[in-house]
């Protein structure tokens, strides 16, 4: 070990995992707990259908569109003290989320609130790839990774529980105390790192024209017949990819970075799995409730045996790819995540718990276990560590952007408009049409992580000198 790595074994190498995992669990935890609570929060509010996508894309759209500059300013600035400043934004922003007093208000709150995610995601990434030795890099991403999914996956639960016993509005104010921890254990143990290399201006216009295009493609793939949006978001869109090439190595996303195959090849997948991934999570919890008649805690429940896997799986899986290379893991897990979706699309009215709910997300678990872990070790060793924020951001940005864009287009595609949420035939209806969906998403990212992601790049340092 060297004077500026910690091994994960050692005390200081645990808190400073504990730290990025309370962090990052809490931005993870909130674009899941939401989900139980929109039936509740739709029908207090009066909102329809697009106010409910609104309320998870509102986090979502300023999350991705904001984590690249996040990134980027924890690189120049120091990684502890913009994981800080994200943890502390975040909890404020989710003070207004419950203390909302319509529909449009509290939207606007969750834009904060993933302002404050953008800030505290890639940085909690980071600092793991600057903190730990290059060796034990992959087992804790691994169980930073299963750590952080148990937490997403609790969302469901914590929410059901919250909002049957409190109302949905805890399940915003929840967030406050666990804040609270973060910042107390990142000041005490976390060692500031930042790229002393990092030099030259911020490249604003790049996040500007990245957040702009996101907000024009989401608004027009929500609001039907909105042809216009949709337009100006791809115009704006191609005037990023453009603007990004001038300004490399300065700017926003280094062009650099995607000259190594592997590291385009698994943002790709990443774009396709948690587009399928943000569809089931807006929809599944919702589903149990409307058409399964399942009480909220119930329906939060559903998703405990993901909860289970990844915390007892996903650092093993993480060994498993560092031995045998990424390819074969995300693969099969990936189909064996899709199998998952297509048994979900049988959930329907008098839907058996035992014998449809649980065995279903019990099969995504598995699959989804065996991908994260590794996918995210993979866009890690693909770059240098001066890069080590920018990666992150840049992978995180591209799986928001697939739960984004999927969750503004799945819903109206499948007919899921105004009032389906009220109306349990038609949501079932499109529930089903949008399992299958998910389904193929995921067929289509296995596919392209067989063909492309080849070699094994998490091997030990001294296998990749020889």
């Amino acid at each position: 070990m060297d004077d500026d790595h910690v091994a994960l074994k050692s005390a200081r190498g645990r808190w400073i995992l504990a730290a990025t995992v309370l962090g990052s669990g809490l931005a993870m935890l909130d674009s899941t707990v939401v989900n139980v609570a929109l039936p509740f929060l739709g029908k207090d509010l009066d909102a329809d259908m697009a106010g409910l996508q609104w309320t998870i894309n509102a986090y979502t759209l300023t999350l991705a569109g904001l984590i690249l500059l996040g990134g980027s300013l924890g690189d120049r600035y120091g990684r502890r003290k913009v994981f800080l400043i994200g943890t502390v934004w975040f909890a404020l922003a989710s003070a207004l989320c419950g203390l909302s007093p319509n529909i449009e208000f509290l939207v606007a709150a969750r834009g904060l609130q993933g302002v404050g995610g953008a800030l505290l995601t890639p940085g909690a990434l980071a600092i793991i790839q600057a903190s730990f030795v290059r060796d034990d890099r992959p087992r804790a991403v691994g169980a930073w990774s299963g750590l952080g999914g148990v937490a997403a996956a609790l969302g469901p639960l914590l929410g059901g529980t919250v909002v049957q016993t409190a109302g949905w509005r805890w399940a915003f104010l929840i967030n406050l105390p666990f804040a609270a921890i973060v910042v107390l254990v990142t000041l005490r143990h976390v060692p500031e790192s930042r790229d002393e290399q990092a030099a030259g201006k911020f490249d604003v216009l790049g996040a500007v024209l990245a957040a702009l295009a996101l907000a024009f493609l989401t608004y027009g793939l929500i609001e039907r017949g909105a042809t216009i949006p949709l337009v100006v978001g791809m115009v704006l869109g191609v005037a990023f990819v453009v603007l990004e090439k001038r300004r490399s190595p300065d700017a926003l996303v280094p062009v650099s970075i995607f000259r190594d195959g592997v590291f385009t090849a698994v943002n790709v997948v990443t774009l396709f799995v948690y587009a399928a991934m943000g569809v089931v999570f807006f929809l599944l919890v919702v589903q149990l409730q409307v058409v399964s008649k399942f009480p909220p805690t119930a329906a939060g429940l559903s998703v405990l045996p993901v909860t289970i896997l990844m915390l007892l799986l996903s650092a093993r899986a993480g060994e498993v790819a560092k031995r045998y290379g990424p390819r074969w893991p995300m693969t099969i897990g990936i189909l064996v995540a899709g199998l998952g979706f297509v048994w979900m699309s049988t959930i329907s009215f008098g839907a058996s718990y035992a014998l449809q709910v649980i065995p279903a997300v019990t099969v995504f678990g598995l699959g989804l276990t065996a991908v994260v872990a590794p996918l995210t070790a993979t866009v890690l060793a693909t770059v240098s560590e001066r890069y080590a924020g920018t990666a992150s951001g840049v992978n995180n940005a591209v799986a928001r952007t697939g739960g984004l864009l999927a969750v503004a287009a799945v819903p109206p595609l499948v007919g899921l408009v105004g009032d389906a949420f009220k109306n349990p035939p038609v949501f079932n209806a499109g529930f089903h049409t949008a399992m299958l969906i998910s389904a193929a998403l995921m067929g289509v990212s296995a596919l392209i992580t067989c063909l492309t992601i080849r070699r094994n790049v998490l091997a030990p340092e001294e296998q990749l000198r020889t």
